[in-house]
């Protein structure tokens, strides 16, 4: 099932014609690779919460060959990766390339499972892979990916007083679910919306209602005078996150 509230398009006949583009190459993919597609969904800034007129559309699959494919000690290419079009990104993996990352906490995997824009989605198996998630999910191995992630893009990008707007997310959003894990100990939900509910700043909520108000009709180039109090936000939160999951992981050794 599509929710389709979490996309931004000027029309409903368009957003009509964009599901029926995705739908149709996941149909052509499944075909041409002789696959079965267990599960697609959206994984970008448009299942986050906050696209951008012109955001493309990042569709992420996992999929399954026949039984007779996985009987073998061959090497076998476990992605596909379908060049669509500069509106539309479309790439999978295979189940047991998934399962493997799923084992080793790859962030972006659990994200798909939860992600609010489903193309396609064989019930048993979301229901399945997400029971199974709060066992092996590693709160070591997520916060010091979305860490990372956080880390980069606000040393990169966001050091001078005009930056970018998608960059101002992108940090925003690692930093929330890193202090997320460590703060619940739990999955942090992709969601920016859920995200920010841990934040109770009055101030800081403020803040970024303005920003996401202004991605909502800016392009994803468009740049924006740095606010200082999301860049001492950040700058103080990061060194935090980093202090608190080491002690977490200390006391789980």
């Amino acid at each position: 099932m599509v929710q389709i509230a979490v996309f931004t398009s000027p029309n409903e006949s368009q957003l009509y014609l964009m599901l029926e583009e995705i739908n149709k190459h996941l149909r052509q993919i499944e075909i041409a690779h002789d696959i079965s597609v267990l599960y697609a969904c959206e994984s970008g800034s448009r299942a986050w919460g906050f696209p951008s007129p012109d955001s493309d559309y990042d569709v992420r699959f996992i999929y399954r060959r026949e039984l007779t494919n996985y009987l073998t000690i061959k090497n076998r290419r476990d992605v596909i990766e379908v060049p669509v079009n500069e509106i539309v990104d479309i790439s999978g993996w295979d189940i047991r390339k998934a399962l493997q990352l799923f084992l080793k906490s790859n962030a972006p995997l659990y994200e798909w499972l939860q992600s609010p824009v489903n193309y396609k989605n064989d019930s048993s198996f979301l229901i399945e892979m997400n029971t199974l998630m709060p066992e092996y999910f590693s709160l070591r191995a997520g916060c010091h990916h979305y860490l990372s992630m956080a880390n980069n893009t606000f040393e990169k990008d966001l050091q001078s007083p005009s930056v970018n707007i998608k960059k101002y997310f992108y940090t925003l959003r690692s930093a929330l679910a890193a202090l997320w894990i460590v703060e619940n100990k739990t999955v942090p939900p992709m969601q920016f919306a859920e995200l920010r509910i841990i934040i109770k700043d009055d101030q800081w909520q403020s803040i970024v209602d303005g920003l996401l108000e202004k991605k909502k009709s800016s392009n994803e180039k468009t740049f924006v005078i740095a606010n200082t109090c999301l860049q001492e936000w950040i700058n103080n939160t990061l060194p935090l996150v980093e202090r608190k999951i080491y002690c977490i992981t200390r006391c789980e050794k």
